[in-house]
């Protein structure tokens, strides 16, 4: 199978991912990017925040159009993350790639976990009082393994400002993808250098299929239970993870 075909397959999963859940696409795109299509984990992670970002910026767009997200709320969350999105990418480049593997197989399987456990009911009225502080702290640490790992970090963003901030579901999709973008273009900006070796001709059709497969996943989104669609995803994301973690320890 050509690698044209392969990116359009894997930028269509992705962007359907995004679009539908507000997160998971992301980390997908790193596995399918080293394995389908023969980049190395450092390239892969450059490639994936370019495609993170376009995609995240079209489905934002959409669920923007439908009065989905919270931007003020969703504006200070992403900001705690900027920092830490820079650093972190700047980082990235002196890890040896058996470390950014592992390290990326484990946020894989901490995705898959967040979306095959039962969803938690918003937190009460006692917990409100804790929000701005543990806000920044998801904030922060979702810019970090943005920048680190070339993941938008959605999968847990959206339990975060679910739980966190007592948003409604449809609501932490739409915002999670402001986080998302803000966080994907910040870890960018500390790339600028690594971006001058990217195959465009893998990553231009694998972005555009991504950006078609969002508006299809906002659309998907309506239709199927969100629950449904997480527990698929959760369960790609777990094999996923199994198989990174075991390619990086042999």
């Amino acid at each position: 199978m050509s690698a044209l075909v392969l990116a359009l397959f894997a930028g269509a999963v992705v962007g359907l991912a995004l679009g539908a859940l507000g997160g998971g696409g992301s980390v997908l795109a790193v596995p399918a990017l080293i394995y389908l299509l023969g980049f190395t984990p450092a390239a892969a992670t450059t490639a994936a925040l370019i495609i993170v970002t376009a995609t995240s910026l079209t489905a934002l767009y959409a669920h923007a159009r439908t009065g989905d997200v919270r931007w003020k709320a969703g504006a200070l969350f992403a900001a705690a993350g900027l920092l830490p999105a820079a650093a972190a990418g700047a980082a990235a480049a002196r890890l040896p790639q058996p470390v950014l593997t592992a390290a990326f197989a484990g946020v894989a399987a901490l995705a898959a976990v967040a979306m095959l456990r039962p969803a938690r009911s918003a937190p009460g009225p006692a917990a409100a009082g804790a929000r701005p502080a543990k806000a920044a702290g998801t904030g922060a640490g979702l810019g970090a393994l943005t920048g680190l790992l070339g993941v938008g970090g959605g999968f847990l963003a959206v339990p975060a400002l679910v739980t966190v901030l007592a948003f409604e579901m449809q609501a932490a999709v739409g915002t999670s993808l402001l986080v998302i973008s803000a966080n994907s273009l910040a870890s960018l900006t500390t790339r600028g250098a690594t971006t001058a070796g990217v195959d465009w001709a893998v990553v231009g059709p694998f972005a555009g299929a991504a950006i078609l497969g969002a508006w299809d996943g906002k659309r998907l989104a309506a239709k199927v239970t969100g629950s449904l669609l997480q527990r698929i995803f959760g369960v790609v994301l777990l094999a996923v993870a199994v198989f990174m973690l075991a390619d990086a320890l042999t």
